[in-house]
């Protein structure tokens, strides 16, 4: 019998209930494995261009984060009919797309930080979240992604694909969850985002477990469903840096809306 699902629970609670029937239905540890190797070597691919491109850039650390929140279209949850072709595109739209935050402060919250917990998405993304890893001080970051596969996810596997493991320490945080329901983690996992002094989380499935967290989040995705466009107060497709309303609430109010990190 199949168990009635809570819809009252959060997006990634519900996926992951999802995934793991899936994954018992078809009998597959992994069911979308092929198409996630497929955009990682697209990805791959790309990497000697866009980090060419970051170097010329005027701005580079500006250039590297919007380049990563560029590599979150890469999601099959919400695009599973999502093609190569799609990828280049928004590669080559990357810095006129709409973009909404504060990158500035984000390279002073990175300075400030002792230590930096930088959670990943989507499989394929990470390859792009690399050129951004490049531009933070490498020694004070630890990159955690999924504790076992679900939609196209990253996962340890994925991580060593991509090389990230060459320049940064990389865990998974023990959960199945396209997201991070820190009840579900490991307990390794929970101690590290409580001894970070920052936290960057990519992808929508962080933002919808971790905003209302009263930690310091920097929020780095592209807005891809009305229901997030209203919770970040932005528009739909536009490519946001944001800071949780969790610390946000904590360090005096939010007013209304989210404000792009760190507001005024």
């Amino acid at each position: 019998m199949v168990a009635k699902l809570d819809l009252r629970q959060s997006p990634p609670a519900v996926g992951q209930s999802i995934h793991r029937r899936l994954r018992e239905l078809t009998g597959r540890d992994d069911p979308y494995a092929a198409a996630k190797d497929r955009f990682s070597r697209l990805a791959m691919e790309l990497l000697p261009e866009l980090r060419a491109k970051v170097r010329a850039a005027r701005d580079p650390f500006t250039t590297a984060v919007r380049l990563a929140i560029t590599g979150n279209v890469i999601d099959l949850g919400v695009n599973g009919a999502l093609r190569e072709e799609d990828v280049r595109t928004a590669v080559e739209q990357t810095l006129t797309e709409p973009f909404e935050g504060d990158t500035a402060h984000f390279r002073r919250a990175v300075a400030q930080a002792g230590s930096i917990l930088y959670l990943a998405d989507n499989a394929a993304e990470i390859c792009f979240d690399r050129l951004l890893l490049e531009q933070l001080p490498t020694d004070k970051v630890t990159v955690a992604v999924r504790g076992g596969p679900v939609i196209d996810d990253a996962t340890l596997e994925d991580a060593r694909a991509a090389r990230l493991h060459e320049i940064v320490e990389v865990v998974d945080n023990g959960s199945d969850a396209p997201g991070t329901i820190l009840g579900d983690c490991s307990a390794d996992f929970c101690q590290r985002y409580g001894r970070a002094d920052l936290v960057v989380a990519k992808g929508q499935g962080n933002f919808e477990t971790l905003n209302e967290e009263r930690k310091n989040i920097l929020f780095l995705f592209k807005v891809k469903c009305p229901v997030i466009a209203a919770r970040a107060g932005q528009d739909l497709g536009t490519h946001v840096l944001l800071r949780g309303t969790g610390a946000q609430a904590e360090l005096g109010g939010i007013g209304h809306g989210q404000e792009p990190y760190p507001g005024s």
